[in-house]
């Protein structure tokens, strides 16, 4: 076991220990509702996804090279700027502030900003100063926000570095470093070949976003807690609640098989964790709550989802039943992604109002 996975099981068993928040353990599960619409794309993965107001998510089907708008009040699937559209190349990674859409596309070099009709009315040139790397944010002054790696010698013990979050201002001339996130969990594969460094399966990783008024959040997946940055200065939220999750045969037989038959031998190969993460990934809303999508096991039906406010407090936990996943949400719903044989169905969840009591 490598000395970075000895920190991330003390902080596991200390996240469901005395350490943890005795309010956020208090903080009561509740069940999400079905959707009442579903709607259907034809892509082989679960898209990246962001909320662009009403009753409409903007959807990156990456292994399809297109955009696109769910619109469950029309009930419709819209290709942004229509079919086959030339000024959408490579997309990945998208985000949103109110009704304009950030979409990050590597085909073109470049992160192109679309209105909510799907005109395309912008963009912004992958910059020098960040090694062609484009924003993953922006606030309301304009400045961008960028997740810069390490950079990986030719045996990928780079990764062991940590990654940065470097800020520019609005014309990207300017750039400044405004914290680090917690290095890969990397393992040393000895094979006939020689020595290669490979990231360990399930060991996860920090997730961060920033808000319209520029304050910055980091859901730090060692301390099992959601970090604000105030006046440049990280301030630690409260320890989250959380059982430590063996990895177990089951998961790696899960993780095995969503590869094609051919290369399942050479995925048994990849190095697991021990134990899983806490949090399989986070995200943010318009209005600054943060979810956390958290870990199960293979056998498990039911996935939890923790939802943080601004001062890195426990306010809600949701739980929701299947092989789907939550991969965006607003203050009133929440968009639920299932991959089947045909493609990815998806359903809007109203969420259900907050408990009466609050919780002390």
């Amino acid at each position: 076991m490598t000395k970075s996975w000895w920190w991330l099981m003390a902080a596991a068993v200390a996240g469901c220990g005395p350490s943890a928040s005795r309010r956020a353990e208090s903080v009561p599960a509740e069940p999400l509702p079905d959707g009442a619409d579903t709607l259907v794309v034809g892509w082989a993965q679960i898209p990246e996804a962001a909320w662009l107001g009403g009753q409409r998510w903007v959807l990156v089907g990456a292994d399809h090279d297109v955009v696109a708008v769910a619109d469950f009040g029309a009930k419709t699937v819209q290709p942004l700027g229509g079919a086959k559209n030339p000024e959408i190349g490579k997309p990945y990674g998208v985000f949103t502030i109110g009704d304009t859409a950030f979409v990050a596309d590597w085909g073109k070099s470049r992160l192109s900003i679309w209105t909510g009709a799907g005109q395309l009315v912008g963009s912004v040139p992958a910059p020098a100063g960040t090694r062609g790397i484009l924003p993953k944010g922006r606030d309301a002054a304009g400045q961008y926000y960028f997740e810069i790696p390490p950079i990986a010698g030719p045996d990928g013990s780079g990764l062991r570095d940590s990654s940065l979050l470097i800020r520019s201002n609005s014309t990207l001339t300017e750039f400044d470093t405004i914290a680090g996130l917690a290095p890969f969990d990397v393992a040393e594969i000895t094979e006939q070949r020689g020595k290669r460094f490979e990231r360990m399966i399930f060991s996860g990783n920090d997730w961060w976003g920033v808000r319209p008024d520029g304050m910055l959040w980091i859901a730090r997946v060692r301390r099992n807690e959601v970090s604000h940055f105030v006046g440049g200065k990280e301030k630690r939220g409260e320890r989250l609640p959380d059982p430590v999750l063996d990895v177990t045969r089951a998961d790696r037989e899960q993780y095995v098989n969503t590869f094609p038959e051919e290369l399942r031998p050479m995925a048994e190969k990849l190095p697991f964790a021990p134990f899983k993460a806490n949090f399989e990934r986070g995200f943010g809303t318009p209005e600054g709550l943060i979810w956390l999508r958290k870990s199960k096991a293979a056998v498990d039906s039911v996935r939890r989802y923790q939802v943080v406010d601004t001062e890195g407090r426990l306010r809600r936990v949701f739980t929701a039943v299947g092989a789907g996943v939550i991969v965006a949400a607003s203050a009133e719903s929440a968009l639920w992604a299932e991959q089947f044989r045909g493609g990815v169905r998806l359903m809007e969840l109203r969420l259900p109002a907050p408990p009466a009591a609050a919780v002390p």
